[in-house]
């Protein structure tokens, strides 16, 4: 367990948002005159959806799905899909938004599934990039912030379920 005092502010609301905003702005205009279906991964996609869709000045229908592979700061490296979506996307571009891209086994498992199901394209959206760890051959399309291998909380992210309400990234110093 760990409190607030053990937690070092990495970006703030202000700067998120800006940065947010900035994405949400590339996106409209890279699919401009089109419908977007955007696919939050839950849990910790949906702080970073919900400022993303306000963003985004297009059409847009949206879902989430319930995938996990952490359990406290370890992957366990198995992908569980606890709640799925129900809308057809058959033929559609689809955009994955997700908290963060770690080792990209969550993503490429939840990216092949949506294309089998007949998407014609799956757009991967993260708020953090940390590429260091991965494990799977996988990039973002769209992507916010690129961190170091660093354990990070707030803004959606979570360290065994807390600190996802943090209006701040914060860095997770942990007792050694």
């Amino acid at each position: 367990m760990t409190n607030s005092n053990n937690i070092r502010v990495m970006l703030t609301k202000e700067e998120i948002s800006a940065k947010v905003s900035e994405l949400g702005a590339r996106i409209t205009e890279d699919f401009k005159g089109k419908d977007l279906l955007l696919i939050g991964v839950l849990k910790g996609s949906f702080v970073f959806m919900a400022d993303l869709v306000r963003a985004i000045d297009l059409p847009i229908v949206m879902d989430f799905i319930s995938a996990k592979s952490y359990f406290g700061t370890t992957s366990s490296g198995v992908v569980d899909v606890k709640f799925d979506t129900h809308i057809e996307f058959g033929g559609k571009t689809v955009m994955l938004v997700e908290d963060i891209l770690d080792t990209g086994k969550t993503l490429s498992v939840l990216k092949q599934m949506l294309l089998t199901r007949g998407a014609s394209d799956v757009k991967i959206v993260t708020f953090l990039d940390k590429p260091s760890r991965r494990t799977i051959d996988i990039k973002p399309d769209y992507c916010c912030y690129t961190i170091e291998d660093r354990f990070v909380v707030g803004y959606g992210l979570d360290y065994d379920e807390q600190y996802r309400n943090l209006d701040y990234l914060g860095e997770i110093i942990l007792d050694k």
